[in-house]
């Protein structure tokens, strides 16, 4: 997931500057955290088990230092094995960034099967520093995590947005063929942009009555989203008229002879 996360980010086709990335727990990890801070945008989980997250300490001789999370402290950072791999570590967020490597084999080299992996190590041990700053704003201030928690809403909303529209196996593509795979891909990339653009226009259309423009908030601007598919029918369209027959049954019966 973290590879997959990394990719998108990378590789959006658009634009836009990704400055936050907002994932559920499985789109994190220690190596996930140093290579989105490497690559110049911050990882944003929404963590489930906050009760099991260790705190890790920025230097030696400060056991006493933080009294309250004594419970939660763990070892010191280990800064002279990042500073030592530090130059590996930023050639492999630059082939990530240039597309000369790709995120989901990079990151499979670093997982926790190659525990001795020097450059792991650093990764980690870097990791677990940006990992443990972000807990500290994270459980401090409550407007963080709703900003995260609304983020990924938003994520949760277009992947539900996709299952629904992309109908018939539940969002699943149902081949191993590449050449199906991708024709399934482009045909859910048309129908996106198809929802949103249809979505957007029946939006701006209620905006444009004064009546309705007057009831807007600036709570209710920022959550104007074209994501909404709840009115869309997947299955298209059937007229039923009670008053014609199919053909069929106006044939005459065959009997067997």
């Amino acid at each position: 997931d973290a590879g997959a996360m990394i990719e998108g980010v990378l590789r959006h086709c658009t634009e836009m500057t990704v400055k936050r990335q907002y994932v559920d727990s499985h789109g994190q990890s220690e190596v996930a955290f140093a290579f989105c801070h490497l690559l110049g945008f911050q990882l944003m989980p929404r963590l489930k088990a906050i009760p099991r997250q260790r705190l890790y300490r920025p230097g030696t001789g400060m056991q006493e230092a933080f009294p309250a999370l004594q419970a939660v402290l763990s070892r010191p950072i280990d800064w002279d094995l990042i500073r030592e791999h530090y130059d590996i570590m930023v050639k492999y967020a630059t082939a990530l960034r240039l597309g000369t490597a790709d995120a989901e084999n990079l990151l499979r080299r670093f997982t926790r099967s190659n525990l001795r992996h020097p450059v792991y190590k650093a990764l980690a041990e870097l990791g677990k520093a940006i990992k443990t700053t972000f807990l500290c704003q994270y459980l401090d201030e409550a407007k963080l995590r709703q900003e995260v928690n609304e983020g990924l809403n938003v994520v949760e909303n277009w992947n539900s947005a996709n299952g629904f529209i992309f109908y018939g196996k539940g969002g699943e593509l149902a081949t191993n063929r590449r050449d199906d795979q991708e024709i399934g891909l482009l045909s859910l990339h048309l129908l996106q942009v198809c929802l949103v653009y249809v979505n957007t226009l029946m939006i701006q259309k209620v905006l444009a009555e004064p009546v309705w423009l007057g009831k807007m908030t600036t709570r209710d601007f920022a959550a104007l989203s074209p994501l909404t598919y709840h009115h869309i029918n997947p299955y298209g369209k059937f007229d039923l008229d009670l008053n014609t027959r199919l053909p069929a049954l106006d044939e005459p019966q065959k009997t067997a002879s």
